[in-house]
């Protein structure tokens, strides 16, 4: 198949994977604005995908997404593949709950989509060429991944935490509670592990980098790229077609903004409105007594950040904007308003109450609900009526609205926080106003809509402006740019089949049980015979790996005192060694990926100094991975000694051992990265890895999709992980704790994987 007549790029183009987990993603028939999670991201997400999948040098661009089966949404978001457009597509793959939830409640599920999409590359024979996370769960599974198959990773926030967060208690808002509902902890440190894994961080504005990235440890202008988001000028276009001169149209109509007709989809003539037209403006005109006057129009969910309320107060309390226009509110979709969640229901009813007291009806329209085709047509009628669209948003990261407002040749005014500034810039299509001052939005909506020179002027530099700064094709030519900078001027072709090793059983297995040493097999000599025996009794299917914090020679030196056998894996100091076989033969290809960004003397130089940290020199050579000691009473804690690393743009992994052991690695290194890539390498699923440990640098290998062993003898730093389904906490100890988990998942039978539970409904 070829795009357009095109040659076809198959097998040699550039391969994309976008990441957007949670809302509810499709191609057709978005339901922006049926939550909080289902906004202008959607948009975004998709639109891009479709805009980069028409470039030549771009092979396929596939959106990863949740799968999900539930009957209170459509049965499209449980369909495995969407098409979008040639060469880009929608790909939902299951992880935890059947049900839709909220994205603050996905985050212990995150773990087991990274695993997914492993499988899913690994089925396919070919790694992406790059990912691309949006937002923060997105991001810290983004960045799991690319550590993983090492490839670049792209970051693009949306809104980031510590600005919500900030806000939130800004607002009186209780610390302890707003952590029980959003997460912002695990959010935070989320965000801060895509930035620092990030080879570019893609933002809207400028204000986006200034005012929410600077925030964060990790902040590294160098990687910051601004790229605005585009619009679809085939859907959002005016209602005249400009040409050359004075805004005359090149069809030899005349028409200029604010003629009376529409343009077709390439803005060629004039056609008549078809169905859509009728339905949508007589769900508007039914509220209102002169349906004739000029629009104000908005559009957002109904969140109390999209400002509604202001807005209502400033038409309110103008009784000369009141008598001049009529206002639309566009504020989501809805059946009945005591049923949509308390953030939404708070909003909608302090808009009616506020139309109640300023006595608007006649005047104000709020129509129930629309579907996706109705929004271009809701602002060219706006347009039509001489109106104006307004943002009144408190915080607007980008406002993708303004754009396609502008490019339906309809003046704006906005808010003067984030997006709206660069945008207004850009086009020079109206007014900004400060949120918070609703006798400044009125007189500025009344400004906006009371010269019509001035009005026409607007519309036709709104038009002009998208069209050179913020179209789709804009935005991939420009994104595509970075991109290529990002994989040092090439675009590879990744082949994942893994080379075999004639020294390994690995081909032959189909499980394998990693364990750490010490005070997991080390601590009782009864309970090691035990398992060594059950160990062999299971043959050669199932294989022995160990994972430990020592380097290689101290890790054999220990085995050979226990009298435990050389394993087939031994993934050793702490995730950056590994080794295959009897005599141990290392794996070039992890030595080569961990390489990424390792710079060993900017690490010491960072933590020269610090109270209570105490380098380790005693040990065999590591080269990828220092060692502290935490000793004294002013010793720094773990998210202390990160925020010192990421503050100079140093990308590391940094774990604590039994509460007093410090291990610095590369980005790209640790026990659970190393046993996934092993999976992915072998094609052997993470669910066939049985993982026991008992330490703090265990953590991170016993999350996901393998099944993981907590002995009885395990340090509190483990304690968080009680409650994960595949997560045993044994109450045996060492390695009958091990044995313990082995019946538990009846790993050397038929392989019991328990089934994640469906959580209780969400309260509001």
């Amino acid at each position: 198949m070829t795009r357009e007549g095109k040659p076809s790029r198959e097998g040699r183009g550039l391969h994309i994977m976008s990441l957007s987990v949670h809302g509810l993603v499709r191609g057709r028939d978005m339901e922006l604005g049926r939550d909080a999670d289902t906004g202008g991201q959607v948009s975004y997400v998709v639109d891009q995908a479709r805009a980069l999948a028409e470039r030549e040098e771009v092979e396929r661009v596939e959106v990863v997404t949740r799968q999900i089966w539930d009957r209170r949404v459509d049965e499209s978001y449980s369909q495995p593949r969407e098409e979008l457009s040639e060469g880009a597509r929608i790909v939902r793959l299951p992880f935890g709950p059947r049900r839709y939830l909220r994205k603050e409640s996905l985050w212990p599920y995150l773990p087991l989509l990274v695993d997914q999409i492993l499988r899913y590359v690994r089925d396919r024979a070919r790694a992406p060429d790059l990912i691309h996370g949006h937002y923060a769960d997105a991001g810290f599974v983004g960045a799991q991944v690319a550590k993983i198959l090492g490839v670049p990773f792209l970051f693009t926030g949306h809104s980031l935490g510590r600005v919500k967060l900030a806000r939130l208690l800004g607002q009186g808002q209780d610390e302890e509670a707003l952590e029980e509902r959003y997460r912002f902890s695990r959010r935070i440190e989320a965000e801060s592990q895509a930035l620092e894994t990030a080879a570019v961080v893609i933002a809207s504005t400028r204000q986006e980098v200034r005012e929410q990235y600077q925030l964060y440890d990790h902040y590294q202008p160098g990687r910051m790229e601004i790229i605005p988001p585009g619009v679809d000028v085939s859907r959002f276009f005016p209602l005249w077609e400009e040409g050359p001169g004075e805004g005359g149209a090149a069809d030899g109509s005349g028409r200029k903004p604010g003629d009376r007709g529409t343009a077709d989809a390439q803005g060629q003539g004039v056609r008549a409105p078809d169905a859509r037209d009728h339905g949508i403006r007589a769900s508007v005109n039914r509220f209102l007594r002169d349906p004739s006057r000029p629009i104000i129009l908005a559009m957002a969910r109904a969140d109390e950040r999209k400002n509604f309320a202001t807005l209502v107060q400033a038409y309110g309390e103008n009784r000369e904007l009141r008598e001049k226009a009529n206002l639309l509110l566009v504020a989501g979709n809805r059946q009945d308003i005591r049923e949509m969640p308390a953030g939404a229901r708070r909003v909608l009813t302090d808009i009616l109450v506020l139309m109640d007291r300023y006595d608007l009806y006649g005047s104000v329209a709020i129509p129930k609900e629309h579907i996706p085709e109705e929004v271009p047509l809701l602002y060219r009628m706006a347009a039509e009526s001489g109106g104006v669209f307004v943002n009144p948003a408190l915080t607007e990261p980008f406002g993708l609205t303004i754009i396609e407002a502008a490019a339906s040749g309809l003046p704006v005014v906005a808010t003067n926080d984030g997006g709206p500034l660069d945008i207004m810039e850009a086009c020079r299509n109206g007014l900004l106003v400060e949120p918070t001052d609703a006798k400044e939005m009125g007189d500025a909506l009344l400004k906006a809509l009371g010269d019509r020179d001035r009005w026409e002027e607007w519309a036709r530099n709104g038009v002009r402006g998208v069209h050179e700064r913020f179209t789709w094709e804009s935005h991939a030519r420009r994104y595509l740019e970075v991109v290529r900078k990002a994989l040092g001027g090439e675009l590879p072709s990744r082949d994942v089949a893994p080379p075999m090793y004639r020294r390994s059983r690995l081909p032959r297995m189909d499980r394998i049980v990693v364990t750490d040493i010490d005070n997991t097999l080390t601590g009782n000599p009864e309970a090691l015979e035990a398992f060594l025996r059950a160990l062999e009794d299971a043959g050669n299917r199932v294989g022995f790996a160990v994972a430990t914090g020592r380097p290689l020679p101290l890790a054999l030196e220990a085995l050979d005192d226990l009298g435990v056998p050389i394993p087939d894996l031994l993934i050793s100091a702490t995730g950056t060694e590994i080794h295959y076989g009897q005599p141990p033969v290392e794996d070039p290809a992890w030595r080569k990926q961990i390489h990424y960004h390792w710079e060993p003397d900017r690490i010491m130089t960072a933590l020269e100094g610090m109270e209570g940290l105490e380098p380790l020199h005693d040990e065999p050579g590591t080269p990828y991975r220092l060692r502290f000691r935490l000793s004294g009473p002013d010793t720094p804690d773990l998210p202390g000694i990160r925020r010192a690393l990421r503050s100079v743009g140093l990308r590391v992994t940094a774990t604590l051992d039994h509460g007093k052991d410090l291990d610095i690695t590369p980005i790209r290194a640790s026990p659970g990265l190393a046993i996934r890539f092993l999976a992915h390498k072998w094609s052997l699923p993470p669910d066939r890895f049985l993982v026991a440990g008992d330490s703090g640098n265990d953590a991170d290998m016993l999350a996901g999709e393998m099944l993981g062993v907590v002995v009885g003898n395990h340090t509190p730093e483990l304690e968080s992980l009680r409650g994960h389904p595949r997560i045993h906490f044994s109450p045996k100890k060492h390695a009958w704790g091990i044995l313990d988990g082995i019946q538990h998942y009846d790993f050397f039978g038929s392989i019991r994987i328990p089934e994640i539970p469906e959580p209780e409904p969400e309260g509001e």
